[in-house]
């Protein structure tokens, strides 16, 4: 048994167990064991009752609104377990803070994720807001409606079924980010050579509907990713990577990331890969791995991923990550997906480039085939390696996309794409 993001050890109880009761309640459903060591270790508290109620009281009197939660104590090992709901009136703040998990560590929220959990309790979402802008014009979303829609204008029925307009007649955030012109970040190119010191081409794409920054994105990847080629008769399109993986990575990088910071998309394009990056982590409540298994069970911004649901930018919502995987099932390198708290970066490698590893490298893939998933120990101790150098020739293969890490602290393991 080990910790995790929904679950923490504490052998003793002080005060600092509320912080993670405040982050369970703000972020996701979470358990505390009381009794138990940082190694998982049973050892019991000396009197379960006295501490159940002392546990009881602390969070009444802490935090606020009161959460949801619940205490059962296991009368062999004398293991005190405090399960504690997601709750709906957020944010739960302990001393006028609110917290959230970050791994298997507890942490205060920023401003951003504070005003965020503030719209959750409200049962709203940044794009629902009133924008304060009137005035708006809509060509570009027009021009794409009539084209996969059939649909001859926009009006103003059609802005309010989008959720483009509120009940109180108001322009939201989401109208602002479709219309013509705005005042939202919005993608930044950047086309390298050799190094990152060396930048070839530069287009920043701002102040315009998502649609065109989107659209624009894609001109750009066909310019430098794409060549037609003459076999006899017949001229073909040669990709250097997959255009559909390109699509879908852009299309998730605007369609989930957070809007409210002054941040644009990153696209950095090298000559053997492309690196797309959004501002803002994963939606709230979603894990790494149901993100990497298409599992996308609460979308951050509705509204905008409806839009480009129906417009066919993307096919169906939760199966991007998919849809880009499948493009390289047959490529020598995969893509690499990397999750920050802040940030999501997606790697698209060209399929043209040829696996080159070292002899180290090689032993180590050697020991992952037939699909093993081992640690980092497991591989030091078949190679007969020192941790050092398990680890070094680890984040080599996971730089050049052949290998992939998962989990966390004593939960991490490495496989092969």
């Amino acid at each position: 048994m080990k910790e995790s993001r929904n679950l923490e050890f504490k052998q003793d109880i002080t005060n600092t167990f509320l912080k993670t009761v405040s982050a369970f309640a703000n972020y996701g459903t979470g358990s505390i064991l009381f009794g138990v060591d940082d190694n998982g270790d049973q050892i019991g508290i000396s009197d379960p009752e006295r501490t159940r109620l002392d546990v009881e009281n602390k969070i009444n009197d802490s935090i606020h609104p009161r959460p949801e939660f619940s205490i059962i104590v296991n009368k062999k090992s004398k293991v005190m377990t405090l399960k504690v709901s997601e709750g709906k009136q957020k944010p739960y703040l302990y001393k006028g803070k609110a917290y959230r998990r970050s791994d298997t560590s507890t942490v205060e929220v920023d401003d951003f994720e504070l005003k965020r959990l503030v719209l959750e309790g409200s049962n709203l979402y940044y794009e629902e807001l009133p924008c304060g802008r009137n005035g708006f014009s809509f060509q570009y979303l027009e021009t794409k409606m009539v084209e996969k829609l059939g649909i001859q204008k926009v009006n103003e029925d059609i802005l309010r079924t989008l959720g483009f307009i509120n009940e109180e007649k108001e322009y939201t955030n989401a109208a602002a980010i479709f219309a013509d012109t705005n005042q939202f970040y919005g993608i930044d190119i950047a086309r390298f050579g050799n190094s990152i010191n060396e930048i070839l081409d530069r287009e920043t794409i701002t102040g315009v509907s998502v649609l065109e920054q989107y659209d624009k994105a894609v001109s750009a990847f066909r310019r430098y990713y794409q060549y037609e080629m003459i076999e006899g008769i017949e001229r073909k399109t040669v990709e250097l990577l997959p255009e559909n993986a390109f699509r879908e990575a852009v299309a998730n990088s605007l369609v989930h990331r957070e809007w409210d910071l002054n941040s644009h998309v990153r696209i950095a394009m090298f000559s053997d890969r492309i690196e797309v990056t959004s501002p803002g982590g994963l939606p709230r409540g979603l894990t790494k791995e149901e993100y990497m298994n298409g599992d996308i069970s609460n979308l951050r911004n509705p509204i905008i991923g409806n839009v480009f649901f129906r417009l066919h930018y993307i096919e169906m919502f939760g199966t991007g990550i998919r849809r880009i995987n499948d493009a390289y099932k047959k490529a020598p390198t995969k893509p690499d997906f990397r999750i920050t708290d802040h940030s999501i970066t997606v790697i698209l490698p060209c399929l043209s480039k040829e696996m080159v590893v070292n002899t180290n490298e090689q032993k180590v893939l050697d020991v992952l085939k037939f699909g093993r998933v081992l640690s980092s120990v497991e591989i030091a101790t078949e190679l007969g390696w020192s941790k050092a150098k398990t680890i070094r020739v680890l984040n080599a293969l996971i730089d050049s996309g052949y290998i992939r890490k998962d989990g966390t602290g004593r939960g991490t393991h490495y496989l092969k794409h």
